[in-house]
């Protein structure tokens, strides 16, 4: 088991989404290597380093802002089974998502986390 990043979430109204963007991109120096849609749930997402920039209506974006983080792993499998022996809590079981497969966790202590598994062509060389 091995956690390839750590991404901390952004949550923004469609308005402001480029411009977050810009900001993030200025911040750390790096580009934005990932953007999307989700159409599924009326979200945009993209990746600037380690912020992942979620945007949506503030109806559409609700459902997931109690989710803090988003733990990019090698085997989501794995990590279901382990964080079950934590006394984690599994939200939403292992599904498929437009970068691969992803579960929604909420740790012992009450953080709720979005673990997932990228398909190979979207990892990071580790």
């Amino acid at each position: 088991m091995r956690v390839h990043e750590v991404l901390t979430r952004i949550y923004l109204s469609h308005e402001a989404f480029d411009s977050a963007i810009a900001f993030y991109e200025q911040l750390s120096g790096v580009r934005c290597g990932l953007r999307f849609r989700y159409d599924a749930v009326r979200l945009v997402l993209a990746k600037v380093g380690c912020f992942l920039l979620i945007g949506g209506s503030p109806e559409d974006l609700a459902p997931f802002q109690e989710t803090r983080l988003t733990i990019v792993v090698d085997d989501l499998d794995a990590f279901r089974c382990f964080l079950e022996g934590e006394r984690a809590n599994v939200l939403s079981p292992p599904r498929v998502v437009p970068t691969g497969r992803n579960m929604r966790v909420k740790h012992a202590d009450g953080l709720v986390v979005e673990y997932v598994e990228h398909t190979r062509d979207l990892r990071a060389p580790s």
